[in-house]
């Protein structure tokens, strides 16, 4: 559906503005590399059924991306530029966040296998995997409109997910508790800098969010 559909390419547009961002400014300054293993362990869990069945084109074509897209991103940001990678405070315990998704997946999951285990463990992790990137921004004060732009298309994503999971009730009759409850704790993170970036950013008041 469309809300499906708008929220895939927010979310591809938020990955391609962070390349973008660093490859231009060959600097990943104030983009937390623990945020994105985070991320690159969310796609790696959730799309291994890439080699086991097959929903259409487009849905394999977005998994690859997204995988490839992602692990880019840490490669670039722990060996190509890892001199302007800001390691002082970039410190948030993100495995915390591995062991408590990891512990929960195997506690609440729809079916105790082994392919359903990761997925669940993927939708928990990701629902807190911007900890990380929001922490450095805490540490740091601010970000830079481009990052900015990142986390906002982030924010978009999961919210239009909402609007998905709405209508599959509405239209299908289709309810997953994990991934709604999970998404909702994923988007209330995000509540906050959207105001922030709508008063700041959109509005022309500033080129860096101060936090």
């Amino acid at each position: 559906n469309i809300f499906r559909l708008i929220g895939d390419m927010s979310h591809l547009a938020a990955i391609l503005i962070l390349l973008a961002k660093i490859w231009q400014t060959r600097s990943v300054s104030g983009i937390s590399g623990k945020s994105q293993v985070l991320f690159g362990l969310v796609f790696l869990t959730r799309y291994l059924d890439l080699f086991t069945s097959f929903v259409s084109i487009y849905n394999s074509v977005m998994k690859i991306v997204f995988i490839f897209a992602t692990w880019l991103t840490v490669s670039l940001i722990y060996w190509k530029f890892r001199s302007t990678y800001d390691g002082n405070h970039d410190t948030f315990r993100a495995e915390l966040l591995v062991v408590v998704s990891a512990g929960l997946s195997v506690l609440l999951n729809h079916q105790l296998a082994p392919l359903e285990v990761l997925w669940t463990f993927s939708i928990y992790l990701e629902s807190v995997a911007i900890l990380p990137q929001l922490f450095l921004i805490s540490k740091t004060g601010s970000a830079d409109t481009i990052t900015s732009h990142y986390l906002f298309g982030l924010g978009s994503y999961r919210a239009f997910y909402i609007l998905n999971w709405i209508y599959r009730y509405m239209v299908e009759d289709f309810f997953d508790p994990i991934a709604v409850v999970a998404g909702c704790v994923q988007t209330i993170l995000y509540a906050d800098f959207f105001y922030i970036y709508v008063t700041k950013v959109v509005r022309g008041k500033s080129t860096q969010i101060e936090v």
